[in-house]
């Protein structure tokens, strides 16, 4: 290992700057070594990595939840059905109206 404390904080900076990305661009090497590995195990198999995986996902790396519900005249305001409530869907109830009128099929 290399002794630190020969180092002015400047350098320290520098260093530490150009760790992380040595780091950074070797996860990502190791991501697609990793995915690419996974496509010959699914391969031999017959399956496609997103079969296995769950299809495909948003950046975050989450998938992305079904739409349950949509708005009747604002197709853009959508509810999955989990977490909280949206405000139109909650006034739409409070309104006496019922869910089911709203559910995508």
């Amino acid at each position: 290992m290399t002794d630190l404390t020969k180092y002015t904080v400047p350098q320290l900076h520098q260093l530490k700057k150009d760790i992380d990305k040595e780091i950074k661009s070797r996860r990502k090497e190791d991501a697609k070594r990793a995915q690419s590995e996974m496509k010959e195990v699914a391969a031999k198999y017959g399956l496609t990595l997103e079969e296995i995986v769950g299809g495909k996902t948003t950046a975050s790396g989450k998938s992305k939840a079904t739409v349950k519900f949509r708005h009747p005249t604002d197709p853009k305001k959508t509810w999955s059905g989990k977490g909280r409530k949206p405000a139109w869907l909650r006034e739409w109830e409070e309104a006496g109206k019922s869910l089911d009128d709203l559910r995508v099929n």
